[in-house]
């Protein structure tokens, strides 16, 4: 079944961050129900992959201004199919950034449920969104592609200055305690 690696992810993540079980058991219900879960034509929602993307210090974030949500957001997108939601988040980091990602580790980093909003003729559905840490080399150029406004390196600890966005918020402080759990 392609939808049991990210079902034990899941059920990872939960035993981990017990206090995010409520959204992840939402996530774990949508997966269990949703055999198209990792494909975009499912209209009520589906599966997207996000990257945490880290300087090699971690001592900063890149952020994406997203060209149609108008926000600053971490890099991510559309499983489109793949269920190998890892790949999906280093793939949507290479291509929002134009850096290569490695991942800090192979577990989830953080689950999120979002609404996005009716655009055009697509009804509005939930991103089911899987997020990893990844690091790329913070020396090289980043690339602003078609679907960012910009892009900027911020200080992990001042991402307030850049959103308010809750779950934003919720890696940044997942980010800044590790190591000391």
């Amino acid at each position: 079944m392609k939808r049991e690696p990210l079902l034990a992810l899941l059920r990872e993540y939960r035993a981990r961050y017990p206090e995010e079980r409520d959204m992840v058991d939402r996530a774990l219900a949508f997966v269990a129900a949703n055999d198209r879960c990792f494909d975009r034509s499912l209209a009520i929602g589906h599966i997207t992959g996000s990257a945490w993307v880290v300087s090699r210090d971690g001592t900063r974030v890149l952020l994406t201004h997203h060209a149609k949500l108008n926000r600053w957001l971490q890099p991510g997108g559309h499983a489109d199919g793949d269920p190998d939601v890892l790949r999906v988040a280093l793939r949507e980091a290479e291509e929002e950034t134009g850096l290569p990602a490695e991942p800090v580790e192979d577990r989830l980093f953080d689950v999120d449920i979002h609404v996005i909003p009716v655009r055009g003729a697509e009804p509005a559905h939930d991103h089911v969104d899987m997020r990893f840490a990844v690091r790329v080399d913070d020396a090289r150029p980043f690339v602003v592609s078609p679907e960012s406004h910009d892009l900027a390196w911020v200080p992990v600890d001042r991402l307030t200055d850049y959103t308010r966005e809750p779950s934003m918020l919720r890696m940044a402080a997942k980010w800044l305690r590790r190591g000391k759990d």
